[in-house]
This record gives structure tokens, sequence and C-alpha cells, in this order.
């Protein structure tokens, strides 16, 4: 009778596990056991878990029971270390209190060697931050305001901290450890230092480097170089024309800056972004040649005049003298910020000046052909620009302006003033011309009796016309017996 081997079946994972677990409790319950003191560390296996407590092999006759919020995601046959909380007969065990033990013996070494510890950023508090160290049950630590990170931040920004998990240092730890200290400061100006030497090797006049935003003044960006800050005047931010950084940049943007001069043995860093900017100065003859009209913006003022910007980075001079007759620097219509169309007078790429007028001026020099276009004793329509003590100034076409002086503007002495308006209208007699000098002589006064005299020859001619057309007419008979009378046989046969 033969006999069929079978082989035993295979040890399934959960079979492993069940004997690993019991030779743990076994060998667990084997090991010389001292009577438990409360507070003691003690090593324990996961026996079980209910709805309400969690059973832990120590060792005893017993389990000890831990309260069930203690677990981490553990499950039976785990090891955890815990501390006795009560000795007996019932064991209890708190997992919380090993952690914080283990913890405080963790920070003090790391406080003795400087070694950074991992800390969760919970709340914003009075003056700074609660920290946890060492996860959910780990101790409580205090990190100040000036100690969470490198620069000044607002208010409205150190929210953004809570919540997040850093690495610290301990500043302070007394030994029952009920008041701990720590700074990220510390850790960040190392990691700082280290970045500035590699970062100050590659910083020389001229060099161009990326950078980040640190903070925002009303004087400029301070741009971090990699340890090493330096700062964007407000006037090197962009060629437009910048009232306040944070209308253009933000804390944390990436920039990218020149290097333009270095003070204080290289601790004084100035930086430009303005410089990277294409220079519209080299393209603006295409846009803006002599004569041509323009529309920009009022810029700022000066006793002298107004500066208009035309476009971004490009801003050009009115000077009082170029204002339409009657606007003063006062005038609402040359504020700040207001919209203004004008003419290019002259151009200067190289000096970067523009000279602009918001009157028309001339494209050619209009005194060439003076005596031609405005002869003496021709009488035209011009445009008063100023009055002055001595006359008044009036503009007969662009770039051509002449002078009427007191004695010929045809009023009583004393009262031009009152008489003429910039920007009015009047009738001018040209009396004098001199293109060397570039002196036109006008007169009002002239232009008036020119004009009487005009008008006193069409009044002559009209009437002349008039009595014309009104003589008595003859007849035909009268005119017959004209005829017969004139004739020399009519009166011969009288005769």
């Amino acid at each position: 009778m033969s006999q069929t081997l079978t082989s035993p079946p295979a040890e399934t994972a959960e079979t492993a596990d069940r004997k690993t677990f019991e030779a743990a409790l076994a060998a667990d319950a084997a090991s010389p056991k001292k009577k438990l003191v409360e507070g003691q560390v003690v090593n324990g296996i996961i026996a079980g878990i209910t709805p309400d407590v969690v059973l832990v092999s120590i060792g005893g006759k017993s389990e000890a029971l831990m309260d069930l919020k203690e677990l981490e995601g553990e499950k039976v046959g785990d090891r955890i270390e815990a501390v006795v909380v009560k000795a007996g007969p019932d064991v209890r065990l708190s997992r919380k209190l090993a952690v914080g033990h283990r913890m405080k013996a963790e920070l003090r070494a790391a406080s003795e060697a400087k070694i950074p510890v991992a800390g969760k950023v919970m709340a914003r508090n009075k003056g700074g931050f609660e920290v946890v160290i060492g996860g959910a049950h780990g101790l409580r630590a205090f990190c100040p305001v000036s100690q969470i990170d490198l620069g000044r931040h607002e208010e409205p920004a150190l929210a953004a901290y809570v919540g997040q998990t850093f690495d610290f240092r301990v500043l302070e730890y007394t030994e029952d450890g009920r008041r701990v200290v720590v700074s990220r400061v510390a850790l960040l100006k190392v990691e700082q230092d280290e970045k500035a030497a590699v970062t100050r090797e590659k910083i020389a006049v001229g060099a161009v480097m990326p950078g980040r935003v640190r903070s925002l003044t009303d004087f400029g960006a301070f741009v971090d170089l990699g340890g090493v800050d330096g700062l964007v005047h407000v006037t090197e931010i962009s060629r437009r024309r910048v009232a306040h950084p944070k209308d253009v940049l933000t804390v944390g943007q990436e920039v990218t800056v020149k290097v333009t001069k270095l003070a204080g043995e290289g601790k004084r860093i100035s930086l430009s972004m303005r410089e990277l900017e294409a220079d519209p100065w080299q393209t603006l003859p295409e846009r803006f040649a002599p004569g041509a009209s323009f529309t920009g913006t009022v810029a700022r003022h000066a006793d002298f005049g107004l500066f208009v910007e035309v476009e971004p980075g490009v801003d050009g001079l009115v000077h009082v003298s170029a204002l339409p007759p009657g606007v003063s620097l006062k005038d609402p219509a040359v504020a700040v910020g207001q919209s203004v169309q004008g003419w290019v007078k002259e151009l200067d790429p190289k000096q970067r000046r523009l000279s602009l007028s918001l009157r028309e001026v001339s494209t050619s020099n209009p005194w060439d052909g003076i005596k031609d276009r405005h002869p003496e004793g021709s009488v035209m329509t011009g445009e008063v620009e100023s009055v002055a003590q001595f006359g008044v100034f009036v503009r007969l076409e662009p770039g051509l302006t002449g002078l009427i002086p007191n004695s010929e503007s045809g009023v009583p002495p004393g009262t031009v003033s009152r008489h003429f308006a910039p920007g009015q209208k009047v009738e001018v007699k040209v009396i004098g011309v001199d293109p060397a000098k570039r002196r036109i002589s006008l007169s009002a006064a002239g232009a008036k009796a020119e004009s009487d005299r005009v008008d006193l020859k069409s009044y002559r001619d009209d009437t002349a016309k008039r009595e014309k057309a009104a003589a008595p007419s003859v007849s035909i008979f009268g005119s017959s017996l004209l005829q017969a009378l004139n004739n020399p046989k009519s009166k011969q046969k009288k005769g």
C-alpha cells in the first residue's frame, strides 16, 4: 500500500504576522520585569485596539491601557514608546508624554549643538508665532516676529507663515522644556552668508544679474542677488515715469538688474533695471522730427516751463514762451497729468534734449522772403501773443512775431492792456521789416487809417455810381428838337 506525500500549505502573510506578534509577546513576557513607576518610559507592543482604548503589552500579567486618541495610524503588532502615568493595578500609558520626554532630550541636545530642528508654525500671537516641534504631540516653542524671516514684513504678510513648516535653531531652552525660543533667521543668515560669498565674486560694475525683489520703499526697491542686497532707485526702475516702486513691482518678483555702482567696500550696491530697457532716444528722430505734431502728458512744472512726456522715457520741454497765447503755468489746461497737443521745435538725441511748443511752429525759416510775403505797407490779420509795457507782440504766422509799439497802438497811452488781450485777432499794417535783426514793426493805427482810406474811396466810388445812375434822361422828342436847333439849314430858313 503506497502513501501519497503532500506538502504543507504555504504560509500566508497574515500567518507570518501573527507568529511574529506572538513571538514578540512571548519574548516580552519572558524578560525580567521591574516594578513600574509613574513617569517611567516603557516600550510595548499594541496587543489590541477597541473603540475606546488601546491595549498595550508591556510584559505584565495584563495589558496596559492607552487613550485611543494617541494613536497616529499604528496597528496591532506595532511597537510604541510610552510613559507610565498610572502604575497600578490598572497600568495607564501616555504616548504623548513619551514624545514630549524624548523631544525635551532632543531639543536640549539641539540647543547645545546648534542643530536645526523642524517645526510647524501653528498660530500668530502677540510678538511672534507659536511653533510645534516634533509633530502633533511635540513641544510648543515661541518664535519672535523678528526671527521668522529676514527683513521687515507688514502685518498682512505675516499671516502667510501660519501653517508652514520650517527649520529652526533653538535659541533658548529651559531644563523642564517650559520655555523654548526658536529662530529661523539664525539659519537663514548662515545660508545667506554662504550664498553671499559666492555672489560677491560675481558682482562687478556692468554685470547683469538675476534677482528677487525683497522689499519696497518710497525711494526704491531692494533686490536680493543671492545673499546680497542691492538697491534699485525709483528713477532706475524703468524709463517710464514711476511714481512709487509698488506701482510696477511686487515683493518676491523675479527681476534682472545691472550693477551700476559699488560703494562702501562693495557693501552698498546700486542697481538699474532702466539701463536694460531699449533706449527710445536712439530712434526718436524717426518719430519726432522738427515741425511734427505730438500728443503727450504734462509730467511736471518748472519755473521756466513745463515738461511733457511724449512717450515712455522721453520728456520734452515747453518753454513758457511756447505756451498758447493767454495760457500760463497755472492754467488748468496745462496742469500735471493733463493731455496736451503741440509741435516739435528742436531735437538733439545726443544731448537728450527735446524742445516742444504748444504753438504751431514753422518747418522752415520764416524770415526767408519776408519782404516779399509781408512788404511794408501791407495789411494783414494777426493774433496777439502777449502785451508788454512797451507794446503788443502779434503773431503773423508760425515762427514770425512782430511788435506794435505803444505809439502805433491807436489807443490812449496807458490803456494798451485794456484794448489788447492774448489770443485776440487784430488788423495790423507792416511799417518796417529788418530781416538781419529779425524785427518787424507793425501798426494798429496805420491799419485802421488804411482801412478808413479804403472805406472812404469805396464810399466815393459808390456815390459817383449812384449820382451817375440818378442823372435826368432826354426823351426822343427832346433829342430831335436839339438836333433841329443845332442844324444850320434850320437856322437859315428862320432867317
